[in-house]
């Protein structure tokens, strides 16, 4: 194996120096840390944008049921009907 020149040893040694200065006790989340939220934040950012793209296809207008118009041709809800008859709700006495 050649032996190392003298610049590279220099940097080795403070390198070395370095890494004993770190705490050992310390936890850091690191490159695969930041890598892994890096890549949540842009899976959020991409179902935000796609779920403000269904929602500006929704539309928000409202159909009458032509069923219920033809059940009830009066035009009189179920309940008002119900209540006239004597069958909604009873008085407590």
């Amino acid at each position: 194996m050649p032996d190392m020149s003298a610049s590279a040893s220099l940097a080795m040694t403070h390198l070395v120096t370095f890494a004993k200065e770190v705490d050992e006790d310390k936890v850091t989340p690191g490159v695969l840390g930041f890598i892994v939220f890096a890549a949540m934040a842009l899976a959020v950012w991409a179902l935000m944008k796609s779920m403000s793209r269904h929602m500006n296809r929704v539309d928000f207008t409202q159909v009458p049921d032509p069923k219920a118009e033809q059940a009830d041709p009066a035009g009189q809800p179920e309940s008002a009907d119900a209540e006239a008859s004597g069958q909604g709700k009873q008085q407590q006495g």
